[in-house]
């Protein structure tokens, strides 16, 4: 079969010209002079049939390292998570794979509930009084918190941890940037924010300060201390954390976050070499009317059933210009309920046990790595990734280690030249000792 969608027939085509009062295609272009007209053909490959197209395609992928046929130990904020099988059942079914914005709810209510539920997990989770129905990333969520407490503050200053997946802080400087914001980046001490310069750097224009928790080295932050700060200055609190985390972790909400964000993909949804992802965005009562993206929430109808309906918009396009918060556009819908189906095929007492195995599992590889002689230069707390100092390059390391079947971990003198020949892994729970100590011999082997 050469082609599997037939946009049109030919008659169908003869109809809609007869219908518009033009003879050919052609003729839809007539103003357009011809000296302009592109009359070559595109530098692109011949067409080729469904089969010989699709074992093309298979062979591209075939050449390409995954975590399925590699043992992965790449964290940096994506990580390979357990990721139930009922996962891509529920998600795949078509009223949620092909659904639009559930902006008539009479015929949406099944995708309105799920968007609530999600809100609701999520808000438990952090400890917040409620969350949005999902943002495109952990990145963008963590700028559009920024924006409000800029907005809600009427202060230009956000003060940034150094510590903070330098993805993320790049996003935040771009929507700053735009809004004439002043980013000012707080060092870090022993892989945590410094608190001494913390305090020095809080003022009267101090908007807020944004933290991570765990934060991008895997280390413990102390959120309370930090919290009572900028408080003490009438800023707002801002933590991006990581939520799987948060099955041991104290939330973010108890520990005096006015903003609590992150990234939903460690539950249920796959690296997909770059997304696409889910954020969260979860936040106060006190807040709730300037939250951006969407909100899901629960009502009755006119015969007293329970009903779902979106609400509180905070979008340009949605109320006067003047108004708005935000210009965000989407959600992610689809993945929200991936991880919804993740979260609840866990169960509360699935998620502490996975958070739990990722900190075990650490401190072992921990453990084996200062057995074996190697440098960890960051000892304090932490959940599930290390910095392990080497003496060869990582880039070197890590091309060894995948001719050895396993994907290394994230080389932090890319981001952090102060940590050159320093590498961030990541160990999660679906690692095992075997694995672990695979990985330790193998750097050992090379490092000598």
């Amino acid at each position: 079969m050469k082609h599997r969608y037939l946009p049109m027939t030919e008659q169908d085509k003869k109809e809609m010209l007869e219908t518009i009062g033009v003879e050919s295609v052609d003729e839809l272009f007539s103003d357009i002079p011809e000296s302009v007209r592109f009359k070559g053909y595109y530098n692109i490959k011949e067409a080729k049939s469904e089969s010989s197209l699709l074992k093309e395609l298979k062979q591209l992928a075939a050449k390409n390292e995954d975590t399925e046929s590699n043992v992965s130990f790449l964290g940096a904020g994506i990580y390979n998570h357990y990721k139930p099988v009922i996962v891509d059942h529920v998600i795949s079914r078509s009223e949620f794979y092909t659904a639009y914005t559930p902006y008539q709810p009479e015929i949406s209510q099944g995708e309105l509930q799920a968007i609530f539920e999600f809100q609701t997990m999520i808000a438990e989770l952090t400890g917040m009084d409620l969350a949005n129905s999902s943002m495109y990333d952990g990145g963008t969520s963590l700028a559009e918190a920024g924006m409000l407490a800029a907005g809600h503050t009427r202060r230009k200053k956000l003060l940034v941890s150094d510590a903070i997946h330098p993805e993320y802080r790049d996003v935040v400087a771009t929507y700053a940037y735009g809004q004439s914001i002043e980013i000012v980046t707080v060092p870090t001490k022993d892989g945590v924010t410094d608190m001494d310069a913390l305090k020095t750097l809080i003022d009267e224009n101090t908007a807020a300060v944004m933290v991570q928790y765990p934060n991008f080295f895997g280390q413990i932050e102390d959120l309370k201390t930090m919290g009572e700060l900028v408080h003490e200055a009438k800023g707002l609190f801002i933590v991006s954390s990581n939520p799987l985390a948060l099955g041991v972790l104290t939330p973010p909400g108890k520990l005096g976050a006015d903003i609590t964000v992150g990234d939903a993909q460690v539950f249920g949804i796959p690296e997909s070499f770059g997304g696409p992802y889910c954020g969260y965005f979860a936040t106060t009562t006190k807040l709730m009317r300037k939250v951006p993206g969407r909100l899901v929430g629960e009502t009755v109808d006119q015969d007293g059933r329970r009903g779902y309906v979106l609400t509180l918009q905070a979008r340009e396009q949605h109320i006067r210009r003047e108004k708005a918060t935000s210009n965000i556009c989407s959600n992610q819908a689809l993945l929200a309920l991936a991880a919804s189906v993740a979260m609840t095929a866990l169960g509360k007492k699935g998620v502490k046990e996975m958070a739990k195995q990722n900190i075990v599992k650490t401190r072992y590889a921990k453990n084996a790595f200062e057995a074996a002689g190697f440098t960890i230069p960051f000892q304090g707390a932490h959940f599930n990734e290390i910095v392990v100092k080497t003496n060869k390059p990582v880039s070197e390391i890590n091309q060894y280690l995948l001719e050895k079947g396993i994907i290394g971990g994230f080389d932090l003198g890319r981001v952090y030249p102060e940590l050159e020949n320093h590498v961030l892994l990541a160990v999660t729970e679906l690692r095992t000792k075997e694995e672990i100590d695979a990985l330790v011999a193998e750097m050992g082997a090379y490092n000598a």
